[in-house]
């Protein structure tokens, strides 16, 4: 029997940059309709962030809960890892009636509803892992082609508003979803606020679905399999964009850095800060709140902004925010000061949102926008694990069997060397625009012939 190669098929560079940025400016309505999803998505996961940490500290052993937490993201990684980038290259292939994102959109946002109430009624820690692993992989089969719709439809001189309306959306659904599971400590229980939440995500894909247009028509598969076009989402080929790849890992270490901070921040507030069910029901919707509204008034100024001073130093700039926003919430002795600390790292994440989408959408080729960004997202979906990786441990190590509130603090001051990393990796990142870098090389005289 012949062994198919290991060798993941190369997508030619014609093909690649076969699209080019549309030209047509979109109304402000449009604009907005194209990034409301992200609301819906960013709902889910807020409030199931949330969620995880009170479940996951009720079913894990004394003194292990931090720990649990990062197993939890590990096992749901390849999932998040393989899914977005492979049905978002699928995606920029696909002709139906509905075109070539939508439907993904739709089959992703109806099983996100009922692996939420699934997980909703998860009364083991195992099932909590089966049903969280299921919703990543719901929501990442509708991500992965949904970002293709900034590229698909956005023409240059709007990338930057299109790209702070998408992290204001990202910012209004995690609020929503923190503000909705807070009531969760009211009620006693949670089951019902992460449902809503799911109705939620059911109205923004629907609206997605009616009102946005597609944008280029999909490429042609030339015979290959939907196999052969999935594999060619991991083609070894992207390596040569070296600035999507630095841009790639910089992202990564920004969003672990604020991952620190969101995904233990309950048990800051437990074992930190003392609180109890009555004290956290307020402070958990003040923070979600606080990160919202300071995000969302940095998100359109920055990526309006970036279009004139350039993405990168305005990305520079939310690391250092983010880092000092981090080391005030660790020490912080009051809910008071936190909030202080939580301001600032919402604020960086808001220009950060803005206007790394921004540069992201700027480098990659147009024609394959959905495998680009599908691919850009395992940023967001390492971010968890990586986070997890560094803070669990340390919480569960430094604060013992005895769940001191040392070890969240020591947790959030190490997770500053994260926005260091995100500048560093960010130094390597040509931001000249695809378009443009194309053009001068097309224009550059080929090397003359040497003389026989």
């Amino acid at each position: 029997m012949a062994v198919e190669a290991v060798a993941r098929p190369a997508i030619p560079a014609d093909e690649e940059d076969a699209g080019t940025r549309p030209t047509e400016r979109l109304p402000i309505l449009q604009l907005i309709q194209i990034s409301v999803y992200w609301l819906g998505i960013n709902a889910i996961w807020g409030g199931v962030g949330i969620f995880n940490q009170e479940r996951v500290d009720q079913l894990a052993p004394p003194g292990e809960a931090a720990s649990y937490l990062a197993l939890m993201g590990w096992l749901a990684l390849p999932v998040v890892l393989l899914v977005q980038p492979t049905v978002g290259m699928i995606s920029d292939y696909t002709m139906s009636r509905w075109g070539r994102r939508k439907p993904y959109i739709v089959i992703g946002t109806i099983l996100d509803v009922v692996f939420l109430v699934g997980l909703a009624t998860s009364q083991t820690f195992v099932a909590l892992v089966v049903f969280v692993i299921l919703l990543q992989f719901s929501s990442n089969f509708a991500q992965g082609p949904f970002q293709g719709y900034v590229p698909d439809l956005v023409p240059p001189e709007q990338v930057g508003l299109a790209s702070a309306l998408v992290g204001a959306m990202q910012t209004v659904g995690f609020v929503t979803g923190a503000v909705l599971i807070s009531i969760s400590y009211a009620l006693g229980d949670f089951t019902m606020p992460l449902i809503f939440l799911g109705v939620v995500e059911l109205a923004t894909g629907a609206g997605t679905f009616l009102f946005v247009r597609e944008g280029q028509v999909a490429k042609p598969r030339n015979g290959r399999s939907w196999v052969k076009i999935g594999r060619s989402a991991w083609g070894l080929d992207i390596l040569k964009e070296r600035s999507f790849v630095f841009l790639l890992v910089s992202r990564l270490m920004f969003l672990a850095g604020v991952n620190v901070f969101l995904g233990y921040n309950v048990l800051f507030l437990t074992r930190s800060l003392g609180m109890g069910d009555a004290d956290k029901a307020l402070w958990v919707a003040v923070i979600g709140i606080v990160t919202g509204v300071s995000t969302a008034i940095s998100t359109i100024p920055s990526g309006i902004a970036s279009n004139r001073v350039g993405r990168k130093p305005l990305i520079y700039l939310a690391c250092a925010i983010g880092g000092v926003g981090l080391a005030v919430a660790a020490l912080a002795p009051s809910p008071q000061v936190l909030v202080v600390g939580v301001l600032l790292i919402g604020m960086a994440a808001g220009t950060f949102l803005a206007v790394d989408w921004a540069l992201m959408t700027d480098i990659i080729p147009k024609a394959s926008s959905g495998r680009f960004m599908g691919i850009s997202n395992l940023a967001v979906a390492l971010a968890g694990p990586v986070a997890a990786l560094l803070a669990g441990p340390i919480i569960d190590a430094v604060g013992g069997t005895a769940e001191t509130g040392q070890g969240p603090r020591v947790a959030f001051l190490a997770g500053i060397s994260l926005f260091v990393l995100g500048a560093v990796f960010l130094r390597p990142v040509d931001p000249t625009p695809r378009e443009q870098r194309l053009a001068a090389a097309a224009a550059r005289p080929a090397p003359a012939t040497p003389g026989v």
